[in-house]
This record gives structure tokens, sequence and C-alpha cells, in this order.
């Protein structure tokens, strides 16, 4: 089980960035296909992006392709998530997620997919 950690979240205009961290303890990160989601009030958590253990292939949610980018650092045991071109629709509670896989390239779009949850981080985006 892996515990995870958000950081980075703030109030940023529309049209700036923000990158987000979260870090994981566990000895194991790099079995770990990552994740990150975003949730407003009374809304469903949603998928923004994903990445597969080996770091090697990721996958984006349509509303935020083209502006975000998942990366992740095997080394620090931390994945981020780089928000450009911020809009105020992607105001939100965003939060990691962390599943093991068997396979090097897998990840999910699912919440249900996904085993370990950080506590949420807030991004707010003024117009």
């Amino acid at each position: 089980q892996a515990h995870l950690v958000e950081s980075g979240g703030g109030l940023v205009q529309a049209g700036g960035s923000l990158r987000l961290s979260c870090a994981a303890s566990t000895y194991t990160f790099s079995s770990y296909a990552m994740a990150w989601f975003r949730q407003t009030p009374a809304k469903e958590r949603k998928f923004v992006a994903a990445i597969s253990s080996s770091g090697g292939s990721t996958g984006y949610a349509d509303s935020v392709k083209g502006r975000f980018t998942i990366s992740r650092d095997n080394a620090k045991n931390a994945v981020y998530l780089q928000m450009s071109s911020l809009k105020p629709e992607d105001t939100a509670v965003y939060y990691c997620a962390a599943v093991v896989t068997r396979i090097g390239s897998t990840w999910y779009q699912a919440p249900p997919a996904y085993e370990d949850w950080g506590q949420g981080t807030q991004v707010t985006v003024s117009s």
C-alpha cells in the first residue's frame, strides 16, 4: 500500500501554470501506475491523466490534452502534473492515485481501478 501526499495546489489566474506533486511512501513505487483525478463539489471524481509504472505510457482526458503533462521520477517516488494554459473550468480538488500493475505499460482511467489515494490539493483558476 502506498501513502500519497499531494502538494502544489493554489490560486492562479486563467492562462497561468501550476505544477502538482505527489509523493509516495512505498518501497515499490516503480511497480505502481499513477494517475491524477479531479473533483468539484457535488460531482463525481474525473480522470485527468495517468502514467504507467515504467513511465513509458501516458494518457490524458480530452479536456486537458495539450495543456497538462504527467511525469514521474521513480528515484524520488514522485509523480507530477504540469498544468499550463489553465482555465476556470480546471478549478477542482486534484487527487493522486496509485495501483500496482504487473505490466509496465498499464494505466487506467476508472477511479475504482486505483487502490491508494491522496488527500487532495485545491486548484483554483480565476477568470
